[in-house]
């Protein structure tokens, strides 16, 4: 579990930083809406671009959390929830434009990575 933990940690983590440091401006597949970058897919939402920048930030300090709790074992938990909450909102903006499926899939994805670190976080405590 410990193992498998430290997998999700790194993948949630590294995923993050890429969207948000790499391609933040950059068109994919899982983008809401028909946008082509962040500001565009936050737009798409009916967010400013405050919250695109509030949003990102909170999304890489939280990446940078679980990276830490690797040598720091109380940031886990709390990186790792900032995450999860973080991604059930992402959820929800692409449930309220009606995005297609494919488009909840990272979010999906890093919510259930981002809880399994939580669980495995408390019983390994």
């Amino acid at each position: 579990m410990k193992i498998l933990q430290k997998i999700s940690m790194v993948t949630v983590a590294a995923v993050v930083l890429n969207v948000w440091l790499f391609r933040f401006g950059k068109a994919t597949i899982y983008r809401g809406g028909d946008a082509s970058n962040m500001t565009e897919e936050f737009a798409a939402y009916g967010l400013s671009e405050t919250m695109v920048y509030l949003v990102g930030g909170l999304k890489i300090l939280a990446a940078l959390g679980l990276l830490i709790g690797f040598f720091n074992k109380k940031t886990i938990t709390p990186a790792a929830g900032l995450m999860a909450v973080l991604m059930i909102g992402a959820i929800a903006m692409h449930f309220k434009i009606g995005d297609e499926a494919i488009k909840f899939l990272p979010a999906g994805i890093m919510f259930a990575l981002s809880s399994l670190i939580i669980m495995v976080n408390k019983k390994l405590a």
